[in-house]
């Protein structure tokens, strides 16, 4: 079921990843930004190179108002959307709980987890039948730390996700009888900038051999399970949480 998708943090590794195929695969795309207009605008030229139907939207998903203003563009632009990956987020800079600073906390709790929130319910009260909308898929990103703990590295981070299953769960049985489906992906390694933003530049080279299958993910096989979860190929899916992390 293609239609109109949003990806928040659609610019950058798995989002963009995901917006790239989300076009090949027939959707119209939202690619979500916060900061880097240069990266969303590549990757909307990219798309309509292709083809495909694409826009950039600036938007801050921690903040309510942001969130429906970005639902509101996509929709005058594209449509309606029927697709939403929640995939913005951030893991703050390495640190052990009892060092790390307030800020860092509370903005990867905002982004990661309201954000997530808001934009959760920003879809349904467009897509749900219940609301007269057409019905649609959600997929939320998750991360191998909801299960690890990342201990000495980002335990709030791996709270936040942890929080993302959880509602990932509820929300899916909440709206399970009103079209719309609720999945989520929870990636191991990957080869993106998330790791030399937390202050781990060498992770990657480091950590990802440890992994069963000996290396990090591409963003592109990350993305390829969020658009099977997103597909009819996937519409008795509902609830779950799809560790894609190499074994690990």
């Amino acid at each position: 079921m293609a239609g109109t998708i949003i990806v928040t943090g659609g610019s950058r590794g798995i989002g963009a990843a995901t917006s790239r195929l989300a076009a090949a695969r027939g959707y119209g795309v939202c690619v979500n930004y916060l900061n880097n207009a240069a990266a969303a605008e590549a990757v909307v030229r990219d798309i309509a190179g292709a083809g495909a139907r694409a826009i950039a939207v600036q938007a801050d998903v921690a903040r309510e108002d942001a969130v429906e203003g970005l639902f509101e563009s996509a929709g005058r632009a594209l449509g309606p959307a029927t697709a939403l990956v929640n995939n913005a987020g951030l893991a703050g800079r390495v640190n052990r709980l009892d060092e790390a600073s307030s800020e860092t906390i509370r903005t990867v709790v905002e982004v990661n987890l309201l954000g997530t929130i808001w934009c959760s319910r920003a879809a349904v009260r467009r897509m749900s039948t219940r609301r007269g909308g057409p019905g649609g898929a959600i997929v939320n990103l998750s991360s191998g730390a909801a299960t690890i703990g990342s201990p000495g590295e980002y335990v709030w981070y791996a709270a936040a996700k942890g929080a993302v299953d959880s509602f990932t769960l509820g929300l899916a049985k909440e709206v399970a009888g009103e079209g719309i489906r609720v999945n989520a992906v929870a990636p191991g390694f990957v080869d993106t900038e998330i790791h030399a933003a937390s202050g781990m530049p060498e992770r990657l080279a480091e950590d990802a051999p440890k992994v069963p299958l000996g290396r990090a993910a591409a963003p592109r096989e990350i993305a390829e399970a969020i658009l099977w979860l997103l597909s009819d190929a996937a519409s008795y899916v509902t609830g779950t949480v799809l560790r894609v992390a190499g074994g690990r």
